[in-house]
């Protein structure tokens, strides 16, 4: 099965084309976003897949062009479908802000009607998906998100106001993508599914919880409480806007004439630990993960530690020396490995934040280079 993303390299279109290249029995067909200026390369496209994701839109600008920007992309879409004379099954990503008298409520609205109507008069397969406030790794801040804006004030030194604070409805990204790839799997039709959202929250209260992982984990160096999946997917969001250069973290060393003492981890979440050696010259590692907390920590040795967020093609390296122990967390989404550059076998401790689940790893294969 071919699945085409419009879209593909924004916030949800990224996740969800990641996700679907861990699973073996779905492809995807490439997208580029000048597509949408040319008949030929879009109808192309469209002939290529058996179902079409269609993500591409505009969220800011101003009003007439937010409006007219979504209109077109959807009227766009129905004319190539036609000239092709293909039928996929057609998802439209619409928002709860359709209810709303706005020009972005209202071309959402429309946009759905446009493509249903199309569905309708062809008879082929179409669900319309009215979605809640997405949230998650790698969001936009300062554009659609106040997660993301938030996430990126706190990790940056800057302090975050609320404006109006409200209820507001969150649904984490990777619980969207899932969806998503289930109504792909299932060829699941409606011209208006609503997704429910992860968790209602006022501002105020998300904006403690945030403050609270900031205190934790980079004032403390404490692993805040995961037990919620809420509190867990909030905090790897929170994760991905700390910049690589907060690693590695030193350790506060504790010596005395009988030798040193650091603490590996300190949290409020239970876990699981490893320990592991490396021959000289050895890589391990290849994979990345979407949901876990894994910590690095080199004991005796010296290792290259590289990381490359998945879909992108910058290598982040870090060099760790046993002598000066330091840790690093693993943030989701970046596949990473390490090496031992040393002559000595390496030591390693590993912990991670879940028990490891044989039927469940949460673990990807993808090399970090791929030069």
């Amino acid at each position: 099965m071919k699945v085409g993303i419009t879209g593909q390299t924004g916030f949800i279109g990224s996740h969800l084309a990641n996700y679907i290249k861990t699973k073996q029995e779905v492809g995807i067909t490439p997208f580029q976003r000048n597509y949408f200026q040319s008949d030929t390369k879009l109808d192309n496209f469209l002939k290529n897949c058996d179902t079409v994701v269609h993500l591409a839109g505009m969220n800011r600008g101003s009003d007439s062009e937010i409006y007219e920007t979504n209109i077109k992309l959807a009227e766009t879409l129905v004319k190539s479908l036609e000239r092709a004379s293909h039928k996929p099954h057609v998802i439209y990503s619409s928002s709860i802000h359709e209810a709303k008298d706005t020009p972005y409520g209202k071309s959402k609205y429309e946009s759905r009607q446009i493509l249903s109507r199309w569905a309708s008069e062809n008879n082929a397969n179409f669900t319309g998906l009215v979605i809640p406030n997405v949230y998650g790794p790698f969001c936009k801040p300062f554009y659609n998100s106040v997660v993301a804006t938030f996430c990126y004030q706190l990790t940056h030194k800057q302090n975050p106001e609320i404006h109006i604070d409200q209820p507001i409805s969150l649904l984490y990204v990777n619980t969207l993508v899932q969806k998503i790839y289930e109504i792909i799997k299932t060829h699941e039709t409606s011209d208006m599914m609503c997704i429910p959202a992860t968790r209602e929250v006022k501002i105020s209260e998300l904006l403690a919880k945030l403050d609270n992982f900031k205190g934790k984990y980079m004032g403390e160096t404490t692993i805040p409480d995961l037990s919620d999946p809420f509190d867990l997917s909030l905090f790897n969001t929170f994760r991905s806007y700390i910049e690589p250069s907060y690693f590695p973290v030193p350790y506060e060393i504790k010596a005395d004439d009988r030798g040193y003492l650091f603490e590996i981890v300190r949290s409020l979440n239970q876990g699981q630990s490893f320990f592991s050696t490396t021959k000289p010259d050895i890589e391990r590692g290849n994979h990345y993960h979407r949901r876990k907390v894994e910590r690095f920590t080199i004991i005796k040795g010296k290792a290259k530690v590289q990381l490359r967020r998945t879909g992108t093609k910058d290598i982040i390296e870090y060099h760790l020396d046993g002598e000066h122990p330091s840790y690093i967390d693993m943030p989701i989404h970046y596949t990473h490995n390490l090496v031992n550059t040393g002559q000595e076998e390496l030591h390693m401790l590993f912990w991670t934040s879940e028990l490891y689940n044989p039927d469940d790893p949460d673990t990807y294969y993808e090399k970090v280079d791929v030069s």
